[in-house]
């Protein structure tokens, strides 16, 4: 019995992870990794800051993965994911603004 749903379980990670697999999804996965590697560097700026940090860095990772994963998402034709990704991008771009801004002023002063 056991035999048989690890059987099941492992057959179905496979389909999903490698019996689909084309460009469409291998951008996908790199888009992921992309946008994940924004959580890495804010944890790494919190831990040398001892505090809270949101490095430039943290944005750009969010441009770049959230655009191709809202390239992925039109490939894929999932509403509700595009919907998701473009406002996220929309939110990420916004807050690089106000970071550039901000040492814009910086600088003036």
């Amino acid at each position: 019995m056991l035999i048989d749903i690890t059987n099941a379980v492992g057959g179905y990670l496979h389909d999903v992870f490698v019996g689909n697999a084309d460009w469409g999804v291998l951008i996908g996965y790199v888009a992921q990794i992309l946008f994940a590697m924004r959580f890495v560097v804010q944890w790494i700026a919190s831990e040398r800051a001892g505090r809270s940090v949101v490095p430039t860095a943290f944005w750009v990772f969010s441009i770049g993965g959230g655009l191709m994963l809202l390239g992925y998402a039109l490939y894929r034709k999932d509403p509700v994911f595009i919907i998701g990704q473009a406002f996220g991008v929309f939110v990420y771009i916004r807050n690089l603004q106000f970071v550039m801004r901000g040492r814009g002023e910086g600088a003036a002063a």
